[in-house]
């Protein structure tokens, strides 16, 4: 296996380069064309930089290790990569979230779509999924610091570092920290997923409320053209392949 580690490393390197130029020519194609300094763009180019964030989280170490057989982390360096993936984790999770809501305005709600969704309110909306993250997330490395770590090699599961393999290697009781992440969850991703849910629900049932066609035609278009622009720029090809790599070349931390 170790003698395919450089033939590997070139797919993944292909992988990580269009994650990294898709995204910035999103964010420049938004930022440059006027008639798309729209929401529903807004929350593209937001969705886009959050990509950015888990791919130069999670791919750096991965590459290292796959590339330079650098298998070492520090402790403070592996809460550091620990703290971005899951704030860039959960902060997904709310701009999905805030892309469901404008696409319930844009439907159902059509003429008071721009007294709605104003800048301020996009930029409230988008400041506050970062901040919420951020507050959640920030609770990990400091409950992580108070555990002792005994061993004299802690190896990961992965090529990059997570709070739900970092505990398993402490020697204490961890209870706190899995309650904890586990309630985290499910505030985060449990109640997202119900709200974005409900949300497209009741823009289905706006929609076939609409009896005439041509009605119909244009909010038909306008949902699933928004969802397969966000994730057509998602970095999807290359998590299959970073998480396989991460599996096969687990990487040794140094507490």
């Amino acid at each position: 296996m170790e003698a395919m580690e450089p033939w590997l490393s070139l797919p993944l390197l292909l992988f990580y380069a269009i994650s990294i130029l898709g995204n910035s020519l999103i964010l420049l194609i938004v930022k440059e064309e006027e008639s798309l300094h729209q929401p529903m763009y807004y929350f593209l180019s937001l969705l886009s930089v959050n990509d950015l964030g888990v791919s130069l989280s999670t791919l750096p170490t991965v590459l290292a290790a796959l590339c330079f057989r650098a298998r070492v982390i520090t402790f403070n360096a592996c809460l550091a990569q620990m703290f971005f993936i899951h704030l860039f984790s959960w902060t997904e999770s709310g701009i999905l979230l805030a892309m469901s809501v404008d696409r319930y305005v844009a439907i159902c709600n059509p003429l008071h779509y721009a007294a709605v969704l104003t800048n301020t309110r996009i930029l409230a909306m988008g400041l506050g999924t970062v901040l919420c993250s951020f507050a959640l997330i920030l609770v990990f490395p400091l409950l992580l610091h108070r555990l002792p770590f005994c061993h004299a090699q802690n190896v990961l599961s992965h090529a990059y570092c997570l709070h739900v393999d970092m505990i398993k290697l402490a020697c204490t009781d961890i209870s706190l920290n899995s309650h904890y992440g586990l309630s985290v969850v499910l505030l985060t991703f449990g109640l997202d997923s119900a709200l974005i849910l409900i949300s497209y629900v009741l823009i289905l049932r706006s929609v076939l409320a609409i009896a005439s066609w041509e009605a119909l035609r244009p909010s038909i278009r306008v949902c699933p053209t928004s969802w397969l622009c966000s994730f057509s720029m998602c970095p999807w090809s290359v998590c299959p392949l970073c998480i396989a790599l991460g599996l096969a070349y687990p990487m040794l931390s140094i507490f």
